[in-house]
């Protein structure tokens, strides 16, 4: 039994608005039956004190169900950007503006169930973990070719680009954030760093928990094929600089085969080896061009990294409080 004293685990909502007039309502709704103290099935106490809603200046009127939503529920409030930034910049504008020990991050549009929330709190006080995506038991709701590419792009990006804790294929935008890490994330980062990529930044402590994701509750989706392409790219570009090194790997390859074969040309030419004329000259010069070419791009590439990840915003350091004085260390007695 659950001490009336016990710990309260301030939850903040964050939600980036493009599409939701038909969906915003109904969502908060939900989330209204967590802003009273609950008990997570673990024992711990827990309360939704902020529903951030930040409008991207989407084509609707959301904007309107914003304002009413502010009007009726304590916990609402607006976060008004200048212009459609996109997602990702909606939710660190968010996450900035958060003031809780945890971030819970959603979508507009229903997929998301906030009665996962409570379970997605044990999952980070059990394991200590500092961020918890959901990580769907059955298929996206989307079309075949759109859920076949989000999992090819995530894929690639794990296996070329990706370094020893990023978990491309666990990104999911229903995540559950210890608050102080996610506004680290949101101080440091910079235009178009891909929000999961900076949250690998500041923090290793990484887990998943099963949901089921709903069907989305409208019919049009925020996402066109140019914007997902846009959105795969970014992930790339602010996956760090493996990507700049594979340059440099490529060059020394061919470097290295261009000597070979120079080796081989020379003894089968003394060896009294039949090759047209000037043939085993163009090949040599070409592989070992190529190589050296290639080495240098990359040496130039690795200081262009070092400039990308200090324009992305990548940090140094980060500094937390006492993690035992903090919700982590805020546990119900067992």
């Amino acid at each position: 039994m659950t001490k009336p004293d016990a710990y309260l685990h301030r939850i903040s909502v964050v939600v980036p608005v493009y599409l939701g007039e038909t969906t915003l309502a109904a969502l908060v709704e939900e989330l209204e039956l967590f802003t009273t103290r609950f008990t997570t099935p673990d024992g711990h106490q827990a309360s939704v004190d902020e529903i951030l809603l930040v409008n991207d200046n989407g084509p609707d009127d959301s904007s309107r169900v914003i304002r009413e939503l502010e009007e009726r529920v304590a916990q609402v409030r607006g976060i008004w950007l200048t212009r459609n930034f996109g997602q990702h910049a909606a939710t660190i504008a968010g996450m900035a503006s958060s003031g809780n020990g945890w971030i819970v991050t959603m979508d507009e549009d229903g997929q998301h169930n906030p009665a996962d929330i409570p379970g997605m709190l044990d999952k980070a006080l059990r394991e200590s973990a500092h961020v918890v995506y959901a990580a769907p038991t059955n298929k996206p709701p989307h079309g075949f070719v759109r859920s076949s590419s989000s999992r090819l792009a995530k894929h690639l990006i794990a296996s070329l680009f990706a370094d020893k804790h990023a978990h491309p294929s666990d990104y999911q935008s229903f995540r559950l954030i210890l608050g102080e890490v996610g506004r680290s994330v949101a101080a440091y980062s910079g235009s178009g760093v891909y929000l999961d990529i900076a949250l690998g930044w500041v923090t290793t402590r990484v887990t998943t928990m099963p949901v089921e994701l709903r069907a989305e509750k409208r019919a049009v989706s925020g996402y066109s094929y140019p914007s997902l392409l846009a959105h795969f790219w970014r992930m790339v570009l602010s996956s760090g600089t493996r990507g700049l090194r594979i340059v440099s790997v490529l060059g020394a390859i061919l470097a290295f085969v261009g000597v070979f074969f120079s080796i081989y040309f020379v003894i089968q030419r003394l060896a009294g080896g039949d090759f047209p004329q000037g043939w085993t000259t163009v090949i040599i010069v070409a592989l070992l061009s190529s190589g050296a070419i290639l080495i240098s791009l990359g040496i130039i590439a690795e200081y262009l990294g070092v400039a990308v990840n200090m324009a992305m915003g990548k940090p140094l350091y980060t500094i937390m409080s006492d993690p035992s004085k903090g919700p982590l260390g805020r546990r119900t007695n067992e």
